[in-house]
């Protein structure tokens, strides 16, 4: 009934989704641009409208009352980055301790122009052995999904290449708050 309803939805507001990656059980998806609040929205939609079950992560205000339940329901991880709070060894051991897992992250960590993409979500693909899903949302074209899985080689500098190209062409809703595919170099891998 849910996807029914996502693919309902996402076609009256004119969106066009697709999903063509290998069926694999455990991914970290990557969703970018991230520019706008109605990201969040269209995203879930569409993974919800190819019936895709996966966990996302949030900031943290977004876990308070009177949301905080339904965000969790939805399959929300918060996290708060105002410190180190380990975040990343926690989606570490629960990407070892499941059998099936997906987690969606938009690296960019914010809505705001950045100059760099948030390390986690590589370190996590690099340390738990799983590929990186490429999703995208470009506004213009009012197309959203995911098509590009890549295996991390731990070469972060090489993989971050690959990133920027596949989404060289992908606008967000606020193109002027999308910044540069890149993560600064001394981003260090969390300790296991």
């Amino acid at each position: 009934m849910r996807r029914k309803v996502a693919a309902f939805l996402l076609s009256v507001f004119g969106w066009q989704v697709s999903f063509s990656i290998p069926q694999c059980d455990k991914y970290v998806l990557v969703g970018a641009p991230h520019t706008s609040n109605w990201d969040f929205p269209f995203g879930l939609l569409a993974l919800w409208a190819v019936g895709l079950h996966f966990n996302w992560v949030g900031k943290h205000t977004l876990f308070r009352w009177p949301f905080g339940r339904l965000m969790r329901r939805l399959g929300g991880i918060p996290v708060d980055r105002r410190g180190s709070t380990g975040f990343v060894k926690k989606v570490i051991d629960i990407f070892n301790s499941r059998d099936r897992f997906v987690l969606a992250i938009a690296p960019e960590g914010t809505r705001s122009r950045t100059d760099y993409w948030k390390p986690g979500f590589y370190h996590i693909a690099v340390a738990t052995g799983v590929p990186i899903a490429l999703g995208f949302i470009d506004y213009p074209h009012k197309q959203i999904g995911v098509d590009c899985l890549v295996v991390p080689s731990g070469d972060m500098e090489a993989d971050v290449q690959i990133l920027s190209a596949y989404y060289q062409d992908k606008i967000g809703k606020r193109p002027e708050k999308q910044g540069p595919v890149r993560i600064r170099s001394t981003s260090i891998p969390p300790s296991s």
